[in-house]
């Protein structure tokens, strides 16, 4: 399905344990949000949160990223995506790699890991995708009104909604085409995205950023940051 359609779905990820002891520490970092500031835009939290790689970095989090990159890994980013109940924030359809671009390449080898803190449904605003999108690019255009302030268009009616039950997780190509709905329900929506990408993909960027050698070796040339400097 991976290969073919740009994303695959997995019913559990983390152990139980190791998973409510994430979704409780998320809890805690929401919690303590400065006022007004967005819960949608917690991203790259890892750096400044070394406990975040006992996830990150879980054996059983890089076998399944392993299964569809192959042996060398880096970790290459993260973020709490979470829309709160009534007014959560839409994202616009688009590619991962397009934003990518000027800090990896080639940004198309790079792929996500969607783990559900809450349950994903329709309702609360889940991930929704084009299947097969991620085999060639695709042009954005800007709009100053969303999430990333550019976008692409798509056929909708190809679109697949990805529900997800807590603790279940997703996996998209960095090419693959999606985006998801306003959150209008009672039922808050968090997913933490984990990204990742095999070593052969030169890091551009390390001025201005961090990766981190998840498992194997390199084969780039990358610099490589250690946890205990993050």
């Amino acid at each position: 399905m991976f290969q073919t359609d740009g994303y695959t779905t997995h019913s559990s990820l983390l152990a139980p344990s190791k998973f409510e002891a994430l979704a409780a520490h998320f809890e805690a970092k929401l919690a303590a949000l400065p006022p007004g500031e967005r819960p949608e835009h917690m991203d790259v939290p890892h750096l400044t949160d070394p406990a975040l790689f006992s996830y990150l970095l879980d054996a059983d989090v890089l076998d399944l990223v392993e299964s569809l990159i192959g042996p060398d890994i880096a970790l290459f980013s993260s973020h709490f995506i979470c829309k709160p109940a009534g007014d959560g924030q839409p994202v616009p359809w688009h590619q991962d790699a397009h934003f990518w671009r000027d800090s990896i390449s080639p940004a198309g080898d790079a792929i996500t890991v969607w783990l559900a803190i809450d349950p994903s449904t329709v309702e609360n605003g889940c991930l929704r995708v084009i299947p097969g999108s991620h085999l060639s690019e695709v042009s954005h255009h800007g709009n100053s009104d969303s999430f990333f302030n550019q976008e692409t268009s798509v056929d909708e009616s190809l679109a697949v909604d990805v529900e997800l039950d807590r603790g279940a997780c997703s996996i998209h190509s960095a090419m693959l085409v999606h985006g998801s709905p306003p959150n209008r329900s009672t039922l808050r929506r968090c997913g933490y995205t984990m990204r990742y990408m095999p070593t052969t993909v030169r890091f551009l960027k390390p001025e201005s950023h961090k990766i981190y050698l998840a498992r194997g070796r390199d084969h780039a040339g990358n610099t490589y940051s250690s946890i205990s400097s993050s």
